[in-house]
């Protein structure tokens, strides 16, 4: 029975990656024990019990860039953070450490490293996170979701280009499925915009004047998932009590369970572009608009999307020059010519790596002692 811990932690673009591999571990060995590191207050203390995996927490914190009471407060906890992952280390024993991302993962990554223990890291972004970077010069493998990402690691033992892991479910429900759920006739033009799990506020923004602008008109469905903090604002600005206030032509929603569904149904996606949105992106084959989030770490999201405006599978358009025009005039376009919408989509396809949680949970499990 192989024994593993899996860390990621902060966000959901560190959480996501690291349960899909978990759920494809529990396929390839239904026997192995998993224990989850996380933070107390991160979203991994939410998301991961749900899952049934057994979790404990490390109190560690991103350093501040200037030196402060807080920072040092931050250092201290790191310190007693190393301590703590040394015992979980010792009490677990791990046959293999794997990690996704977030500071949490740095302290349980060293100290079994430290300890000549097999670990992975997996780096969803082109621009690397300073965690991984970090780790790599001490991890067995870094499984990079973009090619281009293997830059940042040049002093690792090895870097294997696997893709991003995407949760099973994204590529179940066929079209017709995801169009019937939806009540969706073959001949809309559904278009999906989605800012990530807490909603992106200049895309919600720039939707007002689209969904007036396309209200009362045949032929499109808007399915808008605002975020929940930014819904009930949305619907103020727009003057409707509920979601469905504009008839036909929009669906506003201030969060989607069944986002499968949706992705099955559309054709054509507006998006932040966060590692994990774009690989369920590519796997389906969807070409999108991507307007990258400008405070990510590095500035990682607008590189992410010029990989994809590079391949041909998306526009972008900047954040902070983003309008409602714009929007109007890409959909409309994307509308009136389906063969550059067909030829946007195939190459998001060749940029999709659907077999990616499972080629890194075998290499995680084929170094594991």
């Amino acid at each position: 029975m192989k024994r593993i811990i899996i860390s990621g932690g902060g966000t959901g673009g560190h959480i996501y990656p690291a349960i899909t591999i978990y759920k494809e571990i529990m396929k390839q060995q239904p026997d192995a024990k998993v224990l989850y590191v996380g933070t107390e207050h991160g979203l991994e203390a939410d998301l991961v019990p749900k899952e049934n995996i057994d979790f404990v927490t490390l109190p560690v914190q991103g350093l501040q860039r200037k030196l402060s009471l807080g920072t040092l407060v931050t250092m201290g906890k790191t310190a007693f953070s190393l301590i703590k992952a040394n015992l979980i280390i010792s009490d677990f024993k791990p046959d293999v450490v794997i990690g996704t991302g977030g500071y949490v993962c740095g302290p349980i990554l060293m100290a079994a490293a430290l300890r000549n223990i097999p670990t992975l890291i997996q780096e969803q972004n082109v621009i690397a996170g300073i965690t991984n970077k970090i780790l790599s010069r001490f991890v067995d493998i870094v499984a990079v979701g973009y090619n281009e990402a293997a830059k940042s690691f040049g002093k690792a033992k090895r870097v294997v280009y696997t893709g991003n892991p995407v949760r099973p479910d994204v590529l179940v429900d066929s079209r017709t499925e995801g169009r019937q759920f939806f009540g969706l006739s073959d001949d809309i033009f559904t278009v999906l915009i989605a800012g990530g799990s807490r909603g992106a506020r200049t895309i919600n923004t720039a939707m007002i004047d689209v969904h007036k602008h396309f209200k009362g008109k045949p032929g499109i469905k808007l399915i808008h998932i605002t975020g929940n903090g930014e819904y009930n604002t949305v619907l103020e600005q727009l003057g409707i009590d509920d979601g469905t206030g504009l008839g036909e032509s929009s669906l506003i929603l201030p969060y989607l369970h069944d986002m499968p569904k949706a992705l099955a149904a559309t054709d054509l996606a507006v998006f932040r572009s966060g590692a994990i949105g774009l690989a369920e992106l590519a796997v389906r084959g969807i070409p999108s608009i991507l307007v990258p989030y400008p405070y990510a770490a590095e500035d990682h999201q607008t590189y992410n999307a010029r990989i994809f405006v590079q391949e041909g599978a998306a526009h972008m358009i900047v954040d902070k020059v983003l309008t409602s025009h714009d929007l109007i005039g890409e959909i409309e376009m994307f509308m009136a010519n389906r063969e550059l919408l067909a030829q946007m989509g195939a190459s998001a396809l060749r940029l999709g790596k659907p077999n990616a949680a499972h080629d890194i949970a075998e290499l995680a499990l084929s170094i594991a002692k």
